[in-house]
């Protein structure tokens, strides 16, 4: 087995989007081939309602596929094709935009004001840029849970571990998104396939991600060569993104209070990227095409 070096840690950049919500954006503003197929990270969280409950009102999408883990609070949707639901905690919602859609999403707070979510955008190919919008509404209790000896919980929302398979299926890029929460103190190997690329997010507590025969030095949000050759990464906290390097499994070791992150990885798609806000096509022209219907009113092809 190889350990994945860790190429690159990073934190969100403070972002506002919609009508006014406050989030933190773990990527989405740079090289979109580093974490290709996917192409957008936020993570909007606050005790505050007046950082989130103006919204994400009405606004089309094209060419991608949106994900939405919600882990405390509500955001109530709905659509220009009459879809209409509400996302609760541990609730996750895969929209894939095709062709196009026109929707919004609503973020509430619960009862002492907590809201925390996050949404990841998944890039479609060409050949399926134009498909047949759709969703993939899953409650909290129907994604699967697999608990190991050493006291790791990881939630499946998609793709297989541990021998089960998340309910979320028909991705393009046959991802995998894994919620892994890893108690104080344990190392943890997780196999991710070679050919994919993948990335961390840690949203609670903190660890390292190293090759364990390395020697512990005292980095904070740093990368340096250890004496084996592989990368040492120590204290890698929450809100961090950690984007990694070739190899078939990330390891992982919980600090006082453990650590708990999105551990995703997909297929790369590899194809040209034309790219403005909602909508992502392959090319300017598809791209100016997109906007000019959406002004025509043309942009809807499936209802």
């Amino acid at each position: 087995m190889s350990i994945r070096p860790v190429r690159r840690i990073s934190q969100p950049l403070a972002a506002r989007e919609g009508a006014g919500v406050r989030l933190r954006r773990a990527f989405g503003f740079g090289d979109p081939s580093e974490v290709d197929p996917f192409l957008l990270l936020d993570d909007f969280r606050s005790d505050n309602p007046d950082d989130y409950r103006a919204g994400f009102p009405w606004h089309p999408h094209r060419g991608i596929e949106t994900i939405t883990y919600v882990l405390a609070g509500a955001v109530e949707h709905g659509d220009s094709l009459g879809n209409r639901g509400r996302l609760g905690p541990g609730d996750v919602q895969w929209m894939t935009a095709g062709s196009g859609i026109v929707h919004q999403e609503m973020p509430q707070g619960d009862g002492r004001g907590r809201m925390h979510g996050f949404q990841l955008w998944a890039n479609l190919p060409a050949s399926l840029k134009m498909t047949r919008p759709r969703y993939q509404d899953v409650a909290g209790a129907d994604v699967p849970e697999v608990v190991e000896d050493d006291g790791t919980r990881i939630r499946v929302v998609c793709g297989s571990f541990g021998g089960k398979t998340g309910p979320v299926e028909g991705i393009a890029a046959d991802p995998r998104y894994l919620d892994v929460a890893v108690p104080p103190g344990v190392r943890k190997r997780l196999a991710v396939d070679v050919t994919r690329h993948a990335f961390a997010y840690v949203f609670e507590g903190s660890g390292t991600f190293r090759d364990a025969s390395a020697p512990r030095g005292v980095l904070t949000d740093v990368v340096a060569p250890s004496s084996a050759g592989a990368l040492v990464v120590d204290d890698v906290a929450n809100r961090s993104l950690v984007l990694f390097d070739r190899g078939d499994e990330v390891v992982v070791r919980a600090g006082e209070q453990g650590i708990r992150f999105l551990l995703v990885s997909g297929r790369p798609i590899e194809e040209p990227i034309a790219w403005s806000g909602p909508i992502v096509m392959n090319t300017e022209a598809e791209l100016a095409q997109a906007w000019r219907e959406l002004e025509e009113g043309t942009f809807i092809k499936h209802r």
